[in-house]
């Protein structure tokens, strides 16, 4: 009998400060948008199939050695499904986009569209209009988040089952932390 498989993503977390100032805002949208609760993040690698423990290890192999890294705002942006409703957008530098891709490999996790680092704000289905509202709201509720600089410094395994829009399954596998630059 096979092993159950689970979708699994990589995400890079973002130091405690910053987490909460996030997460201020992230509280206000999805109360006033009705969108699910989650930690403020990162995504490094997709959702991807495996196995727990397959998970585990491939994780595993993928920090070792990786180091912390800077990532850089670049404006609140909106997206166009659920999972990219309202995020800020971060820059391509060649560290985000390196980290991504190195994870990615060890995962065999291949993207169907070009790495867009982000950091979700929002996760709902919102109308176009009701997008330009909460992303309005991010910038009334902290007006210099857009310009947000801040360093990844911890990479989390985290099971996201995609169907669950409610989010209650998704839960922490195991975190990792990077070496200091």
């Amino acid at each position: 009998m096979a092993t159950q498989t689970h979708v699994y993503s990589v995400w890079g977390l973002p130091p405690d400060d910053v987490k909460q100032r996030v997460k201020n805002v992230m509280n206000t949208l999805r109360l006033e948008f009705n969108g699910p609760e989650f930690d403020p993040h990162v995504t490094v690698v997709g959702a991807i199939d495996l196995t727990p423990q397959d998970a585990v290890d491939k994780f595993k192999s993928a920090c070792h050695g990786l180091k912390a890294y800077a990532a850089q705002g670049r404006g609140v942006s909106t997206g166009t499904f659920f999972y990219q409703c309202v995020f800020l957008l971060l820059d391509s530098t060649p560290e985000v986009v390196k980290t991504s891709d190195h994870c990615s490999a060890h995962f065999g996790y291949n993207r169907s569209t070009p790495y867009m680092p982000h950091m979700s704000l929002l996760y709902a289905d919102l109308t176009d209009e009701e997008k330009k509202r909460a992303q309005e709201r991010a910038n009334a509720l902290d007006d210099s988040l857009g310009n947000l600089c801040f360093t990844i410094n911890r990479l989390a395994l985290y099971k996201t089952d995609t169907e669950d829009k409610t989010l209650t399954s998704w839960e922490k596998v195991l975190e990792f932390d990077l070496e200091a630059v």
